[in-house]
C-alpha cells in the first residue's frame, strides 16, 4: 500500500555559480545571509531562517541552470531600498503580482552576482482559497 507524501517545506535550495568566492561574498556581504560553512572545493552553505541555501561551483561544461529564491520580508519597500543601498541591482521596483479580496502579494526581482534571478516578497493580508 502506497503512503501519502506531503512536501510541506523546503530544506535546501541549490544554486549553481561560476565563481564560488564571489558568490559567497555576494550572499554574505550584500544580502546579509548567515554563512554556515564550506565543503571545499565546490560548496558553500547559508542559513535562510531554517532553510539551507547551497551554492555549488559549476564544473567545466556543467549545467548553468538556476533556482529562483523568494525571500520573505516584513516590509518590501524598506528591504528594497536597503539592498539597493548595498549595490544590489533590481530589475524593477516592488509591485503587486497577485491580489484578491483582502490579500496582496508584492515582489521585487533582482539578480545575484552571477545573473541568477532572485526575489523579495511580502504578503499583505490573508489569502483565502
Amino acid at each position: 500500500m502506497a503512503h501519502e507524501v506531503r512536501l510541506n517545506s523546503i530544506g535546501q535550495i541549490g544554486v549553481h555559480v561560476s565563481d564560488l568566492k564571489s558568490a559567497v561574498d555576494f550572499y554574505r556581504e550584500k544580502l546579509g545571509l548567515t554563512f554556515v560553512g564550506e565543503a571545499p572545493p565546490s560548496l558553500a552553505f547559508f542559513d535562510c531562517g531554517g532553510v539551507r541555501l547551497m551554492l555549488s561551483a559549476m564544473s567545466e561544461g556543467g549545467s548553468d541552470g538556476s533556482s529562483v529564491l523568494y525571500f520573505d520580508v516584513a516590509d518590501i519597500r524598506d528591504a528594497y531600498e536597503a539592498l539597493r543601498g548595498r549595490g544590489v541591482r533590481f530589475t524593477g521596483s516592488p509591485h503587486v503580482v497577485h491580489s484578491s479580496e483582502g490579500y496582496e502579494l508584492w515582489m521585487a526581482f533582482f539578480e545575484d552576482s552571477h545573473g541568477n534571478t532572485m526575489a523579495l516578497q511580502e504578503e499583505r493580508g490573508e489569502l483565502r482559497l
